[in-house]
């Protein structure tokens, strides 16, 4: 027989598991749900890969100023002239532009200017009173770049190509039509007016790299650097020196190097808008012929473009 103290400690055991299961069956559910709630989201990678295709078209505007040794036909003279005295003796509105192209990984960049800038001055002579003085100096260089680094916040590119250069210059010299010479320039055989010209053009090839890199929103760095010419269009040269009265033309070394750098801050203004503030260096070392080209562009360098 089962004692009262048997059917008493049953009753307790069933009567606790009563109690317990609906709990126990709740709390799994409960675990249940949680096994249902989404994974935590992945953290987003740096290196967001841009758009595969861009164009970029600009309106660059450096204000250089020009300093170094220059010269045509061996005559060889130094020159110092800031950006204000240029933009005095501007003939006309600087040509100028910039395009860089871009596909995936690979870009090409170009960007090219023109200008010409003329003064008069008046001689202290009796044949000749005047003369105008006419340079005109081309820049148009263009590379084929690879993107190392290929992302939105931040870009690395390597980048080879040619950089032409041109300079020219016309001087002509004049009396001002006084009579009482008239009979003296005849009998001398001087016309009353000289021209002289000349010009040069060379092609620099050129190697190097480009970067920038986003620090806020809409807001990056930028820079640039190359080196070009490596002798390529070196060969005989000459410097003319008077020695009493004669002209004597003296061999020197010849050269071609060039070196560029520059770099600043750009804003995209708005999605298609963008602009550039920096500086821009650009150094010639460049003897061939009778011209010499030893003169460094330097100053402040502004931009401003749109992207497709």
């Amino acid at each position: 027989m089962i004692g009262s103290s048997t059917i008493s400690r049953i009753i307790k055991r069933v009567w606790t598991a009563a109690i317990l299961l609906p709990a126990s069956i709740a709390m799994a559910g409960v675990e249940s749900d949680y096994s249902k709630s989404p994974p935590p989201l992945a953290p987003q990678p740096w290196c967001e890969t841009p758009q595969p295709f861009e164009i970029r078209i600009g309106i660059p505007g450096w204000i250089a100023g020009l300093s170094g040794d220059s010269g045509v036909k061996g005559v060889v003279d130094n020159v110092d002239v800031s950006f204000d005295q240029l933009l005095r003796h501007l003939t006309h509105v600087p040509i100028v532009l910039s395009a860089d192209i871009r596909y995936k990984r690979w870009e090409f960049f170009a960007d090219g200017q023109y200008m010409e800038v003329g003064d008069s001055v008046t001689l202290p002579g009796l044949l000749f009173t005047n003369a105008n003085l006419h340079l005109k100096s081309g820049l148009a260089e263009g590379f084929l770049g690879y993107r190392l680094i290929n992302c939105d916040k931040a870009a690395l590119s390597l980048f080879a190509g040619a950089r032409y250069s041109y300079m020219g210059g016309d001087l002509s010299i004049f009396d001002n039509g006084d009579a009482r010479l008239v009979i003296l320039r005849r009998l001398l055989g001087i016309s009353k007016k000289l021209d002289f010209s000349g010009s040069t053009g060379w092609v620099d090839p050129v190697i190097g790299a480009r970067g920038k890199v986003k620090i806020w929103k809409a807001i990056s760095l930028y820079a640039e650097g190359d080196v070009g010419g490596f002798d390529a269009n070196s060969g005989s040269a000459f410097e003319t020196h008077r020695q009493g009265r004669t002209l004597v033309k003296t061999p020197v070394s010849s050269s071609d190097w060039s070196y560029q750098v520059q770099g600043g801050i750009e804003v995209q203004l708005t999605r298609s808008i963008w602009s550039q503030l920096g500086w821009r260096y650009l150094k010639y070392d460049y003897v061939s012929g009778g011209f010499t080209n030893k003169t460094a562009l330097n100053g402040p360098f502004v931009q401003a473009g749109i992207n497709f």
